[in-house]
C-alpha cells in the first residue's frame, strides 16, 4: 500500500475472518464437550491450520476466510494496520493448530487436553473479533527487535507515559453549521 513504510493489511477483513472462523469453532467445540468427543473439532482442526498455512506462506489475497471476509467488509472503509505483527499472529495460530491437530489426531492426547489447546485458540480469535485486540501482535511487539507500526486501534502509537496523555479522538463527522 503506497505510503507506509511496512506492509499493511486491512483490520477489518483480519477481525471479520477471526470471527468467521470463530463461529464453526465454537460450535464445534460444544458439540465436542456434549458428545464427549474430539471427533468434530479434527475437521476444523485441518481447515483452520490449512487457512493460517496459506495466510502466512501464499498470502492473505488467498486464505479461505480472508476471501470470504473481504467480501463482507468490501463496503466498509479500510482500516489499514501493520503486516508483519498479523503475520507473525497466523504463524501463533498455525503453530496452535497443529500442536491440536498433533495432540488429537497423532498422540491421541486425552479430551480435556484437546480442549484447552482448542478453546485456547477461540479465546484468541474471540478477542480478535469481538474487542479488537490481537494477542498475537502483542506477543510480536515484546519480543522483536524492531517496534511494531500501525497497530490496531493505535495501540502502538499511543503513549504509554501517564504524563504525555493523546487528545481526546475528534470525531470523524464535522460540526454542522
Amino acid at each position: 500500500m503506497p505510503g507506509y513504510a511496512v506492509p499493511v493489511i486491512n483490520e477489518r477483513e483480519a477481525r471479520a475472518a477471526a470471527g468467521l472462523l470463530f463461529l464453526p469453532g465454537i460450535v464445534l467445540y460444544v458439540t465436542a464437550i456434549l458428545t464427549g468427543t474430539a471427533d468434530p473439532l479434527k475437521p476444523f482442526g485441518a481447515v483452520f491450520m490449512l487457512d493460517m498455512l496459506i495466510r502466512v506462506l501464499a498470502g492473505d489475497r488467498f486464505a479461505p476466510s480472508l476471501l470470504l471476509a473481504r467480501l463482507i467488509v468490501a463496503r466498509q472503509r479500510p482500516e489499514w494496520v501493520g503486516a508483519p505483527q498479523k503475520v507473525f499472529a497466523w504463524w501463533l495460530g498455525y503453530g496452535m493448530g497443529t500442536t491440536a491437530c498433533l495432540a488429537t489426531g497423532l498422540l491421541q492426547a486425552p479430551l480435556w487436553v484437546t480442549l484447552v489447546l482448542c478453546g485456547t485458540c477461540l479465546l484468541l480469535l474471540f478477542l480478535e473479533t469481538a474487542f479488537g485486540i490481537c494477542v498475537g501482535c502483542a506477543l510480536q511487539s515484546r519480543i522483536s527487535r524492531t517496534a511494531p507500526q500501525h497497530c490496531p486501534g493505535g495501540r502502538c502509537e499511543v503513549p504509554r507515559d501517564a504524563d504525555d496523555r493523546p487528545a481526546p479522538h475528534a470525531p470523524d463527522v464535522e460540526p454542522r453549521s
